[in-house]
């Protein structure tokens, strides 16, 4: 059992990372056509980089909440534990009384 769990959380770990991974592929690939579009449309208007800041803020809190933040992952299982550990004190209280 112990095991299985284990494996589900590496499994996880490493989707998270693939789609980081990829995410930053995607980034890279467009924002260079964007670029290219850019300077071959409007050579003297430089616009490219506006996109590229934004969604590189957006691509940096992914990697951050991917590589700096991995306890986060487990957070919302934990939250769980915790309620049902509640809801199940409250039911035996009740069927106590």
């Amino acid at each position: 059992m112990e095991n299985r769990e284990a494996y589900e959380r590496a499994s996880k770990r490493v989707a998270a990372k693939i789609s980081f991974f990829i995410h930053l592929v995607v980034y890279v690939v467009i924002n260079l056509l964007i670029m290219v579009i850019n300077l071959v449309a409007t050579p003297r208007h430089l616009w490219f980089y506006w996109p590229l800041f934004g969604w590189g803020i957006g691509l940096l809190f992914h990697g951050l909440s991917v590589f700096s933040f991995p306890r986060l992952d487990g957070l919302k299982e934990r939250m769980i534990g915790k309620e049902m550990g509640r809801m199940d004190a409250r039911a035996r209280k009740r069927d106590e009384t």
